[in-house]
């Protein structure tokens, strides 16, 4: 026989005085920023791209992603915060979007790149192998929080959720999908696939254009999105859609087309910067 096992949260504050709490929540997205840009900058040496750019993107794409990723959630979800204003800053308690992360991050990024005259493209292909590892540990974060479950089940890797986090529907049951689980694992394949488009590149320069990586960072990301998305109970809606599957759906044939305009019609993509290299001297 099989023996069953469970994800059960041991809540979401690791240490506590008085109103003094650290959260796993944000040491988690700590954790991601630290080992994010470190990787940027080591990635960035072995393309022989200046790594001192990434230190200071990566305070760019904190001031930019994670209040752009809250408002995106509140948006969506208005009616609850209408109720309760005060809980719109209160990110502690979970509440982000990673799509509104990505489209913050991208404006950002694109205005940096304008700045300091440097190619996105570039930027981003080193990037991209950092944020999909930075939402592998950071979905983590969901787990601490007991949310973004999916329906219930008794599979032997099911997930506890205690009743005060249930939605209303389902208070009855005690065990639901661990989809913090699923898109975590996703996403550490994606990153291996990343990684090694990245090396093979180093190896292939004339077959590798410049955009590649960040292009199939959208395709493979979003197609793991779209069935996750379908078994959550908790899901960003827009009428009966949901809207995490609209914008994957969306991302993955903006980056079809991106691979198209690549390799079949031979073309490079449109930048910000007429700068073509952002290599070290």
């Amino acid at each position: 026989m099989l023996l069953a096992w469970q994800f059960q949260s041991p809540g979401p504050i690791i240490w506590q005085i008085g109103p003094i709490a650290i959260r796993w929540y944000g040491l988690l997205i700590a954790l991601a920023v630290l080992i994010g840009v470190n990787l940027a900058q080591y990635l960035a040496k072995k393309r022989r791209v200046k790594p001192e750019l990434f230190g200071d993107l990566v305070i760019w794409l904190v001031i930019a992603a994670i209040p752009a990723a809250r408002l995106y959630y509140v948006l969506f979800k208005w009616q609850d915060y209408a109720q309760n204003p005060s809980e719109i800053v209160a990110i502690w308690h979970g509440g982000i979007a990673i799509h509104g992360a990505i489209l913050g991050g991208t404006l950002a990024t694109i205005i940096f790149a304008r700045l300091h005259r440097v190619s996105f493209w570039q930027l981003v292909d080193i990037v991209a192998p950092c944020l999909i590892l930075g939402q592998a540990i950071g979905r983590w974060g969901n787990f601490f929080n007991s949310e973004a479950f999916g329906a219930p089940t008794n599979v032997p890797w099911k997930l506890y959720i205690p009743p005060f986090n249930r939605p209303v529907d389902y208070l009855e049951f005690e065990y639901f999908h661990p989809t913090f689980l699923y898109e975590s694992l996703w996403n550490l394949g994606v990153f291996a696939l990343l990684l090694w488009l990245f090396f093979w590149g180093l190896k292939h320069p004339q077959r590798l254009k410049v955009g590649t990586i960040a292009l199939v960072y959208l395709i493979a990301y979003s197609s793991g999105r779209v069935w996750i998305e379908g078994l959550r109970t908790d899901s960003l809606m827009l009428g009966p859609l949901r809207i995490a599957q609209v914008v994957s759906l969306g991302t993955i044939a903006l980056g079809i087309l991106g691979l198209i305009w690549l390799y079949f019609f031979n073309l490079s993509l449109p930048d910000v910067s007429q700068a073509t290299q952002i290599q070290e001297d």
